[in-house]
């Protein structure tokens, strides 16, 4: 038996021992540690063409001497433009032109998952999932997209057209469900109407972003408005007549 001094001390030692976790749960699609490959390793050249190192002086105009690393998202978003997603040698020459650590360019390009740390199709698809696009059966949107894709999530189709992610919320939740493909935003969706969008970019059309619906302009209520309905009231309304 025990006595209550080893028992106490026993706890006290289960309690320091470190708790490791062996695998990390998935909170994203995206490519987090580096590990060279063919397509993607410091030996592979990157270079901005010469229309884009005009964008890049801009840019770092912008900031004052000795700020110039703020500069270092939107340089980040240049090469990944060119580039169509973001290499390390890309990640090496921002960090050459800022004249900072590539470890400093690893931090954003890793934390921020606008950065695509792999090989992508031409359409990137941002299907959202967040609370009020889930409520909106945003399920039903994933499934149809992946259908029409050819792909599924965090998968390049094999005609290396399409690129699906799985997003947090993007930013519409009035016009919920939405997705996003590059830089349009397709909302109020229906699975028919996610189907007619992901098979017009398969033809090489750009169908109109915003809502897929004839009820709304942006994200005013789709029923019509039901306040401010009338003209605003003229300058000087409801003040008193002394002042």
């Amino acid at each position: 038996m025990l006595s209550s001094v080893a028992k106490k001390c026993s706890l006290t030692a289960l309690r320091n021992v470190r708790q490791l976790q062996l695998s990390a749960s998935r909170a994203s699609d995206h490519l987090f540690v580096h590990r060279d490959t063919e397509y993607d390793n410091p030996n592979i050249p990157f270079e901005f063409n010469d229309a884009n190192k005009k964008r890049v002086d801009a840019i770092l105009a912008i900031y004052p001497d000795g700020h110039k690393r703020g500069a270092m998202i939107p340089l980040l978003d240049l090469a990944q433009r060119q580039h169509g997603w973001l290499p390390i040698s890309a990640m090496h020459k921002v960090a050459e032109i800022l004249n900072v650590a590539n470890m400093r360019v690893y931090e954003v390009a890793t934390f921020y998952t606008m950065f695509n740390r792999r090989p992508m199709g031409k359409y990137h698809i941002g299907v959202c999932t967040c609370t009020p696009c889930w409520l909106r059966d945003s399920d039903s949107i994933l499934k149809a997209v992946e259908e029409s894709a050819g792909c599924k999530v965090g998968e390049t189709s094999k005609d290396k057209l399409f690129t699906i992610s799985e997003v947090e919320c993007l930013g519409a939740c009035a016009n919920a469900p939405m997705l996003q493909v590059n830089d349009d935003f397709y909302e109020d969706l229906t699975p028919e109407t996610t189907k007619t969008i992901i098979n017009k970019f398969k033809s090489g059309e750009r169908p109109p972003p915003g809502p897929q619906v004839s009820t709304r302009f942006a994200a005013d209520p789709a029923g019509g408005l039901t306040s401010l309905t009338s003209p605003p009231p003229a300058p000087g309304h409801g003040i008193r007549s002394d002042l």
